[in-house]
């Protein structure tokens, strides 16, 4: 009996010294696949409230506010007015600011996008597809995606009118 298990607890080692292995590659060489600055956003396909199906592909050429939030999230409300201000005041220079809620029916989106009164693209993201592919934990999380697909900034948690008028600033200027 001691002589089968000499195999067995090889193999089993050997797997541990793998999965190890494995684990400390992809944190020391960042394998978590979730976007970084100056790497290529993730695409994604959401349904809007428009109706219809939206990628980030369609606003190619163009500087892209990517904001996740949910209508139960204190910080991602208080920054609404901020957001839909900045869409407003740059809309005509080749910026779209995107909405992806996360996690709630369309229901209450459109009841939450009525009430705070916005109306820059708001796309859903029931099954946390795009939360994935962007890595979001906290929110609200905003991806500052500049013309060429690229992001430029993150940042992580709520944005005031300043901040989001200089990164906006950043990504349409020379």
């Amino acid at each position: 009996m001691g002589k089968a298990r000499k195999p067995v607890q090889i193999v089993i080692l050997l797997l541990v010294v793998l999965l190890g292995g494995y684990a400390i590659a992809t944190s020391v060489f960042g394998g978590d696949g979730k976007p970084k600055e100056g790497s290529k956003a993730p695409a994604f396909e959401l349904l809007g409230l428009d109706g219809k199906a939206h990628t980030l592909d369609e606003y190619k050429g163009k500087a892209v506010v990517l904001n996740f939030w949910g209508s139960w999230c204190a910080p991602c409300v208080k920054e609404m007015p901020a957001l839909q201000a900045q869409w407003e005041k740059w809309k005509d220079q080749g910026v779209v600011v995107v909405g992806v809620n996360v996690g709630e029916d369309q229901m209450t989106v459109e009841n939450f996008v009525k009430m705070v009164n916005i109306n820059f693209p708001i796309v859903m993201d029931p099954g946390r597809d795009a939360v994935r592919s962007y890595g979001i934990s906290p929110m609200p999380t905003t991806f500052f995606i500049n013309k060429k697909g690229k992001v430029d900034s993150i940042h992580i948690g709520q944005l005031d009118l300043d901040t989001l008028d200089s990164q906006i600033g950043k990504l349409v200027g020379p």
